[in-house]
């Protein structure tokens, strides 16, 4: 999941995203006429039992700076972003605030630390594979990164769902999870292949294709940007699909400690039940992706 997501130089669109934001005027009017919108993932009904970590020495969440608006640094130099302020909401939860720890390693050395307990849970977008599942403990995903078609402005379309793009040419990168997820899900939309995002979004703007099909939080940055210049929206959606774009976000937990798995998975639908997800989540993505 985050080898795609990276892809992208997310740190300066994050910070511009944020720039944008501050000041609405450069925003275009179809990028904010829709209140974000973050999914429910987990049943309120349901009553999770929380083993008891409250004897644990520390929590230490294990992250990157280089993931915005997940982790990056902020203009003072601190560790900031989604993921963060999560891991914090995390510890207050389960009465751990004075054995929080939050450590930023580089994102290939985050399995290894972990494997080496120096620290107990990673926070860094982490996909879920086979192997991994026989190495480490995983929680239920806390957040999903959908699919969204990105629609010039100016296309009328006779529907006002995907199948309104029946016939249509719609781009998207070549050999990617969402090139498959494209032909699997839209058999009947005219798919024009490019070799990477920047040639895809140039022939949206040169009105080569009518949309773009694609992660939504990459469109998301995109569509805010100076590049776009208001030219586009989203589109129907948000799509999803577990054999395509992953199980999404979870939190990876040493091999050993089902324990704390099961009482960050029960603490994450605390979170989710009263709000406090959904208050974290409005922070670090105002566009929305949902």
């Amino acid at each position: 999941m985050r080898a795609k997501v990276t892809s992208l130089d997310l740190m300066g669109l994050w910070r511009l995203l944020v720039a944008l934001l501050l000041t609405w005027g450069l925003v275009a009017p179809s990028a904010r006429s829709q209140e974000p919108e973050f999914p429910v993932l987990f049943d309120a009904r349901e009553r999770l039992v929380r083993p008891d970590v409250s004897g644990a020495l520390r929590l230490r969440f294990l992250t990157t700076t280089d993931f915005p608006p997940f982790n990056f640094t902020d203009q003072n130099g601190r560790l900031s972003g989604f993921h963060i302020d999560l891991a914090r909401a995390l510890c207050e939860e389960l009465g751990l605030q004075t054995r929080c720890q939050i450590q930023a390693l580089p994102y290939a050395q985050l399995t290894q630390a972990l494997e080496a307990k120096q620290g107990e849970a990673v926070m860094a977008g982490v996909a879920v594979t086979p192997d991994l599942r026989e190495r480490f403990n995983f929680t239920r995903p806390y957040l999903l990164l959908p699919a969204r078609f990105l629609l010039r402005s100016d296309v009328v379309l006779p529907r006002q769902d995907a199948s309104g793009l029946f016939g249509r040419k719609v781009g998207v990168v070549r050999d990617t999870a969402h090139a498959a997820m494209l032909e699997a899900f839209f058999p009947n939309i005219e798919r024009v292949q490019f070799e990477d995002r920047d040639a895809a979004m140039q022939a949206l703007k040169e009105k080569e294709v009518s949309a773009v099909f694609a992660d939504a939080l990459q469109l998301s940055f995109w569509m805010v940007s100076p590049q776009a210049a208001g030219c586009c929206r989203f589109f129907d959606g948000p799509f999803l699909s577990e054999r395509h774009l992953g199980e999404g976000m979870t939190i990876m937990v040493g091999g050993q400690d089902g324990a704390l798995a099961g009482a960050l998975e029960s603490a994450l639908a605390a979170l989710s039940k009263d709000g406090r997800l959904e208050e974290i989540y409005l922070r670090y993505f105002p566009a929305g992706l949902f």
